[in-house]
């Protein structure tokens, strides 16, 4: 019994030097072969500082079936996007209700709400439309720019594969090569069939970028797209039809940013209830419970070494929610603690020996241990998958805390008040 209690010690002990090595301000990065990984606390909007950003997706050319996928998908090609672009830990959510779909973008570290909006660009809404005689054609001529004067063919931005930015080896100016996918490629074959020495306009949200004239069907599905381009608007431009083509229009209703002296500010103040938290606790502990109280202090500090080193492991985005939720979990870390340490006292008052009084404090405590987590463990789930943005980093952080603390109030306070058995202890 003596050496598994000083085999677990001495497992509890390196796990607590590695996570301080993880949690050290400087410490080292993750690097395994070819797998590199920078350990550091990743801040949100509202601690870092960035861009708040609102869309609203336009679904009235979408059946009411179809728009809740149509919504996640421009969830997806927005984080496509940000992603490629290099944004640190956006968060990007949708919200749906009485005919109101809106993404929520958030950028952290983005100070300029011009430059944010330049990086997740225009809504990229490429539509190829053929010309209707006396509307938008005049003798086969081009009349009318407007996009409702040009016939809906069905092929747009969606349909293709992939987009380059190249510049032409007739005039050597940039122009975009694209190439559609099976059905865009048939589409395409279809429409420059039927329009063979007529123009085939080419609208990018809703402007028209080019009207090539069609000298022949073209077969295999591969397309230019020319128009008035620098090599740089260019690039962009195949940058966003690449990151894909969103399904539906966004239009942005909300923009704002988040300064970072806020944030600073809150994490100071932050900074300062936890600690003020955790001394409070560990003062209750020795107060009430003694030396046992000082081990369960000890269990705390390793509590907090492991729970801060996984949220750089993991990582956990955090967030003033968050902060929240990992203070929260401090106090609930000694819960378990409590709950052993009374059943303790009840063996002792009944006469019992110490090791025995541990023994059962800590099998009579673990049914009410286990249900207590187990069911602040479901209202995180729920919160973290029903709930937003901050509610979520309330709920993640609060779980991984209680996951730890069964960790550290089960394994490393038994073996400490075992490990330190004797007779001054017992009395």
């Amino acid at each position: 019994m003596r050496k598994k209690i000083w085999i677990m010690f001495f497992v509890i002990i390196v796990i607590s030097v590695l996570a301080g090595i993880v949690d050290w301000p400087k410490g080292p990065n993750l690097k395994i072969g070819s797998y590199y990984k920078e350990l550091k606390i990743q801040q949100g909007l509202d601690l870092l500082g960035g861009a708040h950003l609102v869309y609203e997706a336009d679904m009235s050319k979408v059946a009411a079936k179809d728009r809740d996928s149509a919504l996640e998908g421009v969830q997806t090609v927005l984080d496509r996007r940000i992603n490629a672009l290099g944004v640190s830990e956006p968060v990007i959510q949708t919200t749906s209700g009485l005919n109101n779909y809106k993404i929520l973008v958030e950028l952290p570290g983005i100070t300029n709400i011009d430059e944010a909006i330049a990086m997740i660009g225009q809504t990229a809404q490429l539509e190829f439309r053929e010309g209707i005689e006396g509307k938008s054609l005049e003798n086969g001529q081009l009349k009318s720019i407007l996009i409702d004067d040009w016939q809906d063919v069905g092929l747009n931005g969606s349909l293709f594969k992939k987009a380059t930015a190249q510049v032409s080896q007739s005039n050597y100016e940039p122009e975009i090569s694209i190439t559609f996918n099976d059905e865009g490629a048939k589409i395409f074959s279809e429409v420059t069939g039927r329009n063979v020495g007529k123009p085939l306009a080419i609208f990018l949200d809703k402007e028209l970028l080019s009207a090539p004239r069609v000298n022949q069907a073209i077969d295999g599905g591969n397309a230019v797209i020319t128009g008035q381009f620098t090599m740089d608007a260019a690039k962009k431009l195949a940058l966003q039809l690449n990151a894909g083509a969103l399904p539906v229009p966004i239009n942005l209703v909300e923009q704002r940013n988040v300064g970072a002296t806020l944030g600073q500010d809150s994490v100071h103040k932050s900074f300062i209830a936890g600690l003020i938290g955790i001394l409070f606790v560990v003062l209750f502990m020795i107060f009430r419970y003694r030396f046992a109280g000082l081990i369960a202090s000890i269990a705390l500090a390793v509590y907090a070494l492991i729970v801060i080193a996984l949220f750089k492991l993991i990582p956990v985005t955090m967030t003033l929610a968050g902060i929240a939720g990992f203070i929260l979990s401090v106090g609930m870390a000694v819960d378990a603690n409590i709950l052993i340490f009374e059943r303790m006292k009840e063996e002792l008052r009944r006469g019992k020996a110490y090791s025995s009084a541990i023994k059962a404090g800590f099998n009579r405590a673990w049914t009410s241990i286990r249900d207590s987590n187990a069911s602040s463990l479901i209202t995180c789930a729920i919160l973290f998958f029903l709930g937003t943005g901050l509610v979520k980093g309330f709920a993640l952080t609060l779980a991984v805390g209680i996951l730890v603390s069964l960790f550290t109030a089960i394994t490393v306070t038994r073996n400490l008040l075992f490990l330190f058995l004797g007779k001054k202890v017992r009395k």
